[in-house]
């Protein structure tokens, strides 16, 4: 059967060549790429609000603090048993890092099940509320269509390369209807070694998926109204780019520490008990960290500020500024911490979508601080967003990802000065203490960090 198998495609091939020249036919592959990559970020998006939607509404809210205690909890479990039972022949590796090192020493190779099982595992760990996002999964998952179609068909390491890309950049492209922005994460963070020929299958990959995914998942995720930005709050921008720089080199210092104290705890079971109780305690005490957090920049973009201790246990206190911020700014180091722990447990997730809430947090602190003050009135939604571009920049070391994404997801064109400016001053600052991003550490190090791999010996 598999001999007839790769005889066929052997002679599919020849007339495909014959009829088509590889040019054209990475054009028509990268577009069904888009296709399958699209449907798949729609898929994850609405499986992952349909947990959380069953979760939050179907309780009497009295009760919801409680369950927050055990529902992380249940989402890593749920996570790490079904890479133990269903994920046996092959590792089961989450984040960004096992794509680099597929393209660098794999041939390009993504298995298979990571098309489904990335898209299963991240939506149980997130949808019961593991504060890590998306995007980092359904990046791996568009990847290995793209990867497993270009083996399907026998081609070459640089076309399978090619489609791994085009995989990845419809994965953001779907997940956040940003094509550019999909694009240019694929050129910046998976093909270093970009040349203009692969420009058009991105090009066609990434718009496919972001249509396919607009089909099925309709859903916009910011609203931004602006009136631009002011030339003398280019001084409070450049703050912020220092103040998101320095977190950032703080984030990537915590993400090793918290890493270390999982990977000490030999004992799979062991590891999901003591990381979910604790992110169950964190979300207990701090809602917003539950699973990917966008509601909470969604309402302050919409000027709602005291959303981020409403709902929560400390909410009586909303009516006193300080305690606001305060409880904001503990609020950003917490998410800091729930997203490690919720990978160090053994959740599926990614730190993009927890670097945009933590940015536009800090960005929300600052300005209302400032604002505070009466010397100086600074639109906060602009802060907001600018502090959502720089801590993508520096924290994945990939500043034109960070601005053309934020300028789509918002529509806040108007503001590329300053996301540029924001953007720019972060990762410089981060690259001078860290030479390399969160990804591409364990690379340099030979990639031997199990801290990459959910641990499926559980």
């Amino acid at each position: 059967m598999y001999v007839r198998l790769v005889n066929y495609l052997d002679s599919v091939n020849r007339f495909r060549k014959q009829k088509i020249s590889n040019r054209n036919f990475l054009i028509v592959l990268a577009i069904i790429v888009g296709v399958l990559a699209g449907l798949a970020a729609a898929l994850l998006k609405s499986m992952t609000h349909a947990i959380e939607d069953f979760l939050q509404s179907d309780w009497q809210w009295k009760y919801k603090y409680y369950l927050y205690l055990f529902f992380p909890l249940v989402g890593i479990l749920l996570t790490v048993l079904y890479v133990k039972y269903f994920i046996r022949r092959t590792k089961f590796e989450t984040g960004l890092t096992p794509l680099l090192y597929a393209i660098s020493k794999k041939s390009s190779r993504v298995e298979t099940h990571n098309v489904y099982s990335q898209i299963i595992t991240s939506a149980i760990t997130v949808g019961f509320g593991g504060s890590v996002g998306l995007e980092a999964p359904i990046v791996t998952s568009g990847s290995a269509i793209g990867s497993t179609l270009g083996r399907f068909l026998g081609l070459s390491y640089k076309e399978i390369t090619m489609l791994l890309a085009c995989g990845a950049a419809a994965g953001i492209a779907g997940a956040f209807n940003s094509p550019i922005a999909g694009i240019v994460f694929a050129i910046e963070v998976l093909l270093p070694e970009f040349t203009i020929p692969a420009f058009i299958p991105l090009l066609l990959s990434a718009a496919t998926a972001a249509v396919v995914a607009r089909i099925f998942y309709t859903q916009q995720l910011f609203f931004l109204v602006t009136e631009g930005w002011q030339v003398n709050a280019l001084f409070f921008y450049v703050l912020l780019a220092v103040f998101i720089g320095l977190f950032s080199i703080y984030f990537t210092k915590v993400n090793y520490m918290v890493k270390n104290f999982f990977y000490g705890i030999h004992h799979p079971y062991k590891r999901v008990l003591t990381g979910g109780l604790l992110l169950g305690v964190m979300v207990f005490l701090f809602p917003t960290l539950y699973g990917e957090g966008y509601i909470t920049i969604k309402n302050l973009l919409r000027g709602d500020y005291l959303n981020v201790i409403n709902n929560s246990i400390f909410s009586d206190y909303q009516g006193y500024p300080s305690l606001v911020i305060l409880f904001t700014v503990i609020t950003i180091f917490a998410k800091s911490i729930a997203t490690l722990v919720t990978l160090g447990a053994g959740g599926n997730g990614g730190t993009f979508a927890p670097s945009l809430i933590m940015g536009g947090l800090i960005g929300f602190v600052f300005a209302y601080s400032v604002n505070l003050t009466g010397l100086v009135h600074l639109n906060t939604s602009n802060f907001i967003v600018a502090g959502m571009a720089a801590a993508l920049s520096s924290i994945m070391h990939a500043p034109l990802t960070g601005i053309f994404l934020i300028a789509e997801i918002t529509g806040g064109y108007v503001l590329m000065v300053p996301l540029m400016i924001t953007s720019a001053i972060s990762y410089m600052l981060n690259r001078s203490v860290q030479k390399h991003s969160i990804y591409t550490k364990a690379l340099a190090a030979g990639y031997s960090d199990p801290y990459y791999t959910t641990h499926s010996e559980a």
